[in-house]
């Protein structure tokens, strides 16, 4: 057999690391699980790999992937966006129209359980556009600066959410459950205050960390997604429309610092300017299979035309309980 290739993608940039095949090695989950402490030292080091020429031309064979990397692969419950499962443990990237453009985070940042480790793969590939960007968060929290960090640190972010028939997405796939009693059991179990405004309306509140710790490192990351939340995410014409429908205590989705007070202006620019800034991208290829260090590597999506399949895996599950809990709902109206 040939030796593999492995390389940077970009020549200036420490991420994603690429791995190409040998001879004779065509097979992604046996190339991973020949190689398992050099994956994991390269993706601890880089925050990204990127498999590209392997076999990978089914969600099976992303799934023995998936199985190589971790055997722990996450469930996708307490949903914020919609998704299909298509396997074990394997799920279509967010179902957003292709028109529309989904800001860079790190998956699950909003919750208190999540993956340490995402990973991607290209089963069809766009006409043009739906790259997945990503950003190195060592950049991205530079960039925020240590004053805005601490202060995210300090003072949490608070989700609070409104579902309703015909807005958003129902609650029933938010929860996987038609049973309102199962979603008040979770809810109690995951620190969610929820309230029944009336027979169809629900409202959740959760307050969890503004910035979390890297497991491994011990780096501190700005770990949340409050400017995917926040109404002003939407745009000013879309956010004027339904602050106009819904008033500013009953939006659909909207994020708080953790104590209840409005996030600054300034505060959410300056972090959607440190993802842009941190955001590199390249075109997917047919088979190419990305994998992520979720704490190190924020994502995202481009628009598109034509045709577009990925599928995506959280794996490593991991919690970091927060130790507040939310405040009464009546905080925040």
């Amino acid at each position: 057999m040939n030796a593999f290739k492995e390389t940077t993608l970009f020549a200036d940039g420490r991420a994603p690391r690429v791995f190409e095949p040998g001879a004779g090695e065509r097979d992604l989950a046996a190339f991973v699980s020949a190689r398992r402490e050099l994956i994991e030292e390269r993706l601890l080091e880089h925050g990204a790999l990127l498999f590209r020429g392997f076999d990978v031309a089914s969600v099976a064979d992303f799934e023995g992937f998936g199985e190589a990397v971790s055997p722990r692969a996450l469930d996708y419950t307490y949903r914020s966006t919609p998704r299909s499962s298509v396997g074990k443990g394997v799920f279509t990237a967010t179902e957003y129209p292709p028109d529309q453009e989904i800001a860079l985070h790190c998956e699950n940042a909003y919750q208190r359980d999540w993956p340490l480790k995402i990973a991607f793969c290209c089963l069809v590939a766009p006409q043009s556009g739906g790259e997945t960007p990503i950003a190195d968060m060592r950049r991205v929290a530079a960039a925020i600066g240590e004053e805005r960090m601490d202060r995210f640190e300090a003072r949490g972010v608070r989700y609070v959410r409104h579902y309703r028939p015909y807005v958003d997405i129902p609650w029933e796939t938010v929860f996987q459950t038609s049973d309102r009693g199962e979603v008040a059991r979770f809810c109690e179990a995951n620190g969610i205050v929820h309230e029944w405004l009336d027979a169809q309306t629900l409202r959740t509140a959760q307050t969890n960390h503004g910035t979390a710790r890297h497991p491994l490192t011990g780096e501190r990351v700005f770990f949340n997604q409050a400017h995917l939340f926040h109404v002003s995410n939407l745009g000013a014409e879309v956010a004027t429309s339904l602050l106009n429908m819904f008033g500013a205590d009953r939006l659909p989705r909207h994020a708080y610092y953790g104590d209840g007070g409005e996030i600054a202006a300034e505060d959410l620019q300056a972090v959607r300017e440190a993802f842009a800034g941190a955001s590199i991208r390249f075109p997917w290829q047919v088979g190419d299979v990305m994998l992520l260090d979720n704490m190190q590597m924020a994502h995202g999506r481009k628009p598109f035309s034509g045709a577009r399949k990925i599928v995506a895996s959280l794996l490593d599950a991991y919690s970091e309980r927060a130790s507040n809990e939310p405040a009464p709902l009546a905080a925040t109206a």
